[in-house]
């Protein structure tokens, strides 16, 4: 509880099927009856019971808030992972919290589940009893698959009970989904003897074995009954319907909301089991059967009524998120009808120029810093000039309640409707998440939860990735255009910048002034102190020439101890040079070297027009400048006569 809000939180999966939408549906107006939030922690793919790949989207799950929570209810068949259940039990737990499984078993906790063991038998028994077949085949799920071993043991046991004699040559595995299913009923029509009778473990793998028989060119049932289970909904669109036994979601919904608020209020809690409800249909010869097929259609069409513009759109924003140049700008393209009633929330590292956010293992274990960037009601507040990712919150809590947004969900639960929460992740690491505060239940919007948060994930981590790319090409294109020394800008980078400006209108046909500085005594310098005291006073000599010149102006090193500055416009080049000369001064006033650092400087000023040629003037500007090296030299040696134009750096 927080604020006096109890908070519960529903973890599931792919909140837009129908079964499951119809649930939440169901669930939220029980419970907010009793003056509870729903905060769904939601996947959008299969995990797969014990499969262990990486999927990232189940970041979702780390992001529950536990310490404000007044429940959990796990859905565990839809989430298919007992690793992922049993981490959101073991957190809870340390919280004290309640925990309800809907739709699954765990020892020791309150469960309501579905007793599908008695729910197959109907259906078995149906195909074996009632319609007398004696040459059944059964296509099962995994092998060794906790709920496929179970289906299989019904088989047998109705078979036994009915004296037809089993072997596993009965049995084919098509793991419960449409394309191993394909494989496995291939092999059956290659061996040109038949079933009487396909038994499914489920409604998808039913489906596509009526498919491939009709296909084959036989009749279904009249050539071969088949049977599915589940009730899954595409069965009352498949032609013959098929037979199957149905899992009343809506009663599922009902007694896990009455178990949710028992358990809050400390009431002691019975685990509870719902039967299938057996429902004859076509495909094994009965009449046909359709449960609130207009429902059903509607629900169908209302999902697809604006797919091709909806995936325009999407398109669009992706790629314009990804080219954008400033993190504003990448949140101004989130303004579309397709994310009204959204919060996004990133980690604010992921916007740091600096690392690579998707590479760096040390910024993925570091917990994330969240920031709200983007707030459906007020997108402007995000815009380019007013987004904030210069800092998060001092609190570091990693969970969909941190400061940065939880104030604004807190308000958002007085609507009534449940918030859904998906993980925002990229390249396989999370960076944030998204929250979707529906104001009504209609299917159609939560099923575009789906390709709307791909569609951020993919871009705000394009951006990201970009981002980097252009910061890498940025400190690649500085060191291929600067002096490694002086940073000043070396010859081809001085060349390249000059091209362009001498385009721009700001400078054709003004002055221009080109800077000689020469650094006196390197040799001295290099002799008794050594090379990289040299260096030093290059370093120094270039340093106070940059900052004696104006901002526009182009500072360059060639190499050897020669810079130059090209000064665009009105100047004064006197007081240029003789700023050079107080800055030197200044350095050595406070470099504690024993040696003064020195510098003669000439320059020259021109035009720049289509005359202009940059060679000469920096070859009058050195001319210059060794005039004044001349002159600094007969001051200080008058009885010495020069014989070379570099003698004085002896």
């Amino acid at each position: 509880m927080i604020n006096g809000k109890k908070l519960v939180a529903l973890c599931t999966s792919r909140v837009y099927e129908p079964q499951t939408h119809g649930y939440i549906v169901r669930l939220n107006e029980h419970l907010k009856d009793k003056g509870c939030a729903v905060l769904i922690f939601a996947l959008n793919s299969d995990i797969y019971w014990e499969e262990d790949r990486q999927a990232t989207e189940k970041y979702v799950f780390d992001l529950i808030p536990y310490r404000y929570l007044d429940a959990v209810i796990i859905m565990d068949e839809k989430i298919k992972s007992h690793k992922i259940s049993h981490k959101i039990i073991d957190h809870a737990g340390k919280f004290n919290l309640p925990v309800i499984i809907a739709d699954g078993h765990y020892e020791g906790l309150p469960c309501t589940s579905y007793d599908y063991d008695k729910g197959f038998e109907q259906v078995v028994r149906h195909v074996i009893e009632y319609h007398k077949v004696k040459k059944p085949h059964m296509m099962a799920g995994h092998d060794n698959n906790e709920f496929s071993n179970q289906r299989i043991e019904v088989f047998k046991k109705v078979l036994a009970e009915n004296d037809i004699p089993f072997d596993y040559s009965m049995v084919s595995y098509g793991n419960f989904w449409a394309d191993p299913c394909r494989v496995e009923m291939q092999k059956i029509l290659d061996r040109g003897d038949l079933p009487e009778a396909i038994v499914c473990a489920n409604d998808i793998m039913a489906i596509t074995v009526t498919e491939m028989l009709i296909e084959a060119g036989y009749k279904v049932p009249e050539d071969v009954i088949v049977t599915g289970f589940d009730g899954y909904e595409e069965i009352y669109f498949s032609d013959p319907v098929i037979t199957t036994a149905s899992c009343d979601i809506l009663d599922l919904a009902d007694i896990t909301a009455k178990m949710t608020v028992d358990a809050i209020n400390g009431k002691k809690i019975e685990s509870q089991s719902i039967v299938p409800a057996f429902h004859a249909n076509e495909s094994c010869g009965c009449p046909k059967h359709t449960e609130n097929p207009a429902l059903l259609r509607n629900r169908f069409r209302e999902s697809f009524a604006r797919l091709n513009d909806d995936n325009r759109v999407l398109r669009l924003m992706t790629s314009s998120m990804q080219s954008s140049k400033t993190p504003g700008e990448m949140v101004s393209h989130l303004e579309s009808y397709k994310l009204n009633h959204t919060l996004v929330v990133v980690d604010r590292k992921c916007f740091e120029k600096s690392i690579n956010y998707f590479t760096d293992n040390r910024i993925q274990d570091a917990a994330k810093e969240f920031v709200l960037i983007f707030d459906s009601a007020n997108p402007q507040k995000y815009k380019e000039g007013t987004l904030d990712i210069s800092s998060a919150y001092e609190e570091k809590s990693e969970d969909i309640l941190s400061l940065c947004v939880r104030s604004r969900l807190l308000e958002i639960t007085e609507g009534g409707y449940p918030l859904i929460f998906n993980s925002l992740d990229f390249m396989n690491r999370p960076f944030g998440f998204i929250c979707y505060y529906f104001q009504d239940y209609l299917i159609s919007d939560y099923t575009n939860t789906l390709t709307v948060t791909n569609t951020i994930s993919i871009g705000i981590g394009g951006y990201i990735n970009i981002r980097y790319q252009r910061t890498l090409l940025k400190e690649m294109d500085e060191m291929y255009r600067h002096d490694a020394l002086t940073g000043l800008y070396n010859r081809i980078g001085f060349q390249n910048i000059l091209k362009s400006m001498r385009t721009e209108s700001e400078y054709i046909n003004k002055p221009v002034t080109v800077i000689m500085s020469d650094l006196d005594g390197l040799k001295f310098i290099n002799d008794n102190y050594g090379h990289a005291e040299g260096d030093n006073s290059i370093y120094a000599v270039a340093n106070a020439l940059f900052n004696s010149v104006p901002e526009s102006s182009l500072s360059t090193r060639f190499g050897g101890d020669e810079v130059f500055s090209v000064v665009f416009g009105d100047c004064d080049p006197d007081e240029i040079v003789s700023n050079i000369d107080k800055n030197l001064d200044e350095y050595n006033k406070n470099s504690g070297k024993p040696y003064k650092v020195s510098t003669s400087s000439g320059y020259t000023v021109s035009v720049l027009d289509e005359n202009f040629d940059i060679t000469q003037a920096i070859k009058d500007a050195d001319e210059q400048m060794y005039i004044a090296k001349n002159k600094k030299y007969q001051e200080h040696h008058p009885s010495r006569r020069r014989t070379d134009r570099r003698a004085s750096d002896n």
